[in-house]
């Protein structure tokens, strides 16, 4: 393990490298480990012990064997023990985000913001396990009663990104466990470090022993055929790529589990000529690098339209031009590195293949000397429909930005996608804002507003960006099945 990041924690114990499996840590069966990476540096942080097909069995039969021990605590108990979780969580704030830092590279307020949006579902859901209530229906004859209850649908499985390695996991295990669930978890390889300092501090918190389990490893389709094949298993969570997804729905319907998709985004922000157009520059640079573009929700495509379009174009260029890029340890830092150099490959083709068809670099468009996993923040204009970057998700620090005329153009324009998860828009007119947000086929919108997540809210997309809400009141539901109860001979 690094020895810059042991000495920067206040509680080393949090920086673990073990499996967990039926409230134990332990290391895999054949002694296999990977190294976690530091992506702005290229040093390893930590050797990660490896699991595959025989451990996540063992986690699979602990969660199924903790599933009747679990559920028989009240709502009341199991929301304390996710509260004392929650306390838990904010209490290692500072430690979780430099675990983030290190592991995945994204600046450390971002790092500090996440762990807090993660710890906020932890709370909400300790409260929402005292509000999963049943329906009396009113009767279709005198001698009977209809009513309805709610029961927890079983062991869950999650497979989690490298992306968002703490907000993923805990959107998913805070309704699991709130409504009586077992929970088995798979983190990405990229980035377990942030899991599992997080289920150090859940088996701190007293949450029984099989009730969350955790494993990792080199082989993701090894673990993942395990959890998707498995009748143990009833329900399947997946945060992560489209094409990824499909594959797991595929193998999730021979066992016909409950699933929840979120996948992948290519979110547009129209932005109209009555627009402010300094918040809206202000609002698509701070949606576009968060996270050096790697989030489902950042900003794609930048759709402008065209009385506005040159003003926009030279104000955000020079807002983009003036992002400080280090690393996400640095005192002064806008953008952190990428995840990998494979990344970096990826966003640099993409560039290269926009730049040869025509468009035109106001800023960036390289990478940095600064290490394998930095690239430049970068803007591209004069785009056409025969680039990747017009229609393929961009997971990287590149806008493009496009133009266009009428409404029903922009509308057109941001519909011209297979996905669906997030848009924004920005306009002052009321009635546009109405009509665009009702016309754009997404699962959310965010007008003269890029912020648009937390806990409180349903995250989640519509067609090929995913199926099921994750948050708020609604975030619970996919981790229940309703039961039909009618009490005749009354």
């Amino acid at each position: 393990m690094t020895l810059s990041l042991i000495d920067s924690l206040s509680d080393k114990e949090l920086l673990r490298n073990n499996l967990y499996i039926n409230g134990q840590w332990q290391e895999g069966i054949d002694k296999e480990t990977f190294d976690v990476l530091n992506p702005a540096t290229g040093g390893v942080v930590a050797t990660v012990a490896s699991g595959g097909a025989i451990e996540i069995q063992q986690a699979i039969k602990a969660a199924d064997d903790a599933l009747k021990i679990w559920q028989a605590y009240t709502a009341k108990d199991r929301s304390k023990f996710l509260r004392d979780w929650f306390n838990l969580i904010m209490a290692n704030q500072e430690d979780l985000a430099l675990i983030m830092t290190a592991e995945q590279g994204k600046p450390l307020e971002e790092s500090r913001g996440e762990i807090g949006y993660a710890a906020s579902f932890i709370e909400w859901f300790a409260e929402e396990a005292k509000r999963i209530n049943g329906d009396i229906i009113p009767t279709n004859a005198n001698d009977r009663r209809l009513l309805t209850v709610k029961q927890p649908v079983g062991v869950v499985a999650a497979i989690t990104p490298w992306n968002f390695p703490s907000a993923m996991l805990t959107r998913k295990a805070g309704p699991a466990l709130a409504v009586g669930c077992t929970f088995v978890m798979k983190p990405a390889k990229e980035t377990p470090l942030s899991a599992i300092a997080l289920v150090e501090l859940a088996h701190r918190a007293g949450i029984p022993k099989g009730v969350l389990n955790l494993v990792v490893g080199n082989s993701s389709s090894a673990i993942g055929n395990e959890l998707t094949a498995s009748p143990m298993v009833k329900k399947l969570t997946f945060t992560g790529s489209t094409s990824v997804g499909k594959m797991l729905l595929k193998q999730c319907a021979d066992t016909v589990k409950k699933v929840s998709m979120e996948l992948g985004g290519n979110a547009p922000i129209l932005i109209f000529d009555d627009a402010n157009i300094d918040k809206a520059v202000k609002g698509a640079v701070a949606s576009k690098y968060r996270n050096a573009g790697q989030t489902c929700i950042c900003i794609n495509r930048i759709l402008v339209q065209d009385s506005v379009y040159d003003e926009f174009v030279a104000k955000f260029t020079k807002a983009v031009a003036n992002l400080t890029v280090a690393d996400g340890l640095s005192k002064t830092v806008d953008m952190g590195p990428l995840v990998n150099a494979g990344a970096v490959n990826d966003i640099d083709n993409m560039v290269q293949d926009a730049v040869s068809k025509g468009a035109i670099l106001t800023t960036g468009g390289q990478r940095m000397n600064m290490g394998d996993c930095f690239y430049q923040p970068t803007v591209l204009t004069n785009i056409t429909p025969n680039m990747r970057v017009a229609d393929e998700e961009i997971f990287g620090p590149i806008a493009p930005i496009f133009k266009f005329t009428t409404e029903e153009e922009a509308i057109s324009m941001a519909n011209d996608t297979e996905y669906g998860l997030a848009s924004y828009v920005y306009t002052q007119n009321l009635g546009r804002a109405w009509r665009v947000s009702e016309g754009i086929e997404y699962g959310m919108v965010g007008v003269n507003e890029v912020a648009i997540t937390s806990e409180v809210i349903p995250f989640g997309g519509v067609k090929e960006s995913g199926l099921g809400r994750e948050g708020s009141q609604y975030g619970v539901d996919d981790y229940l099945e309703l039961k039909y109860i009618c009490m005749g001979d009354l």
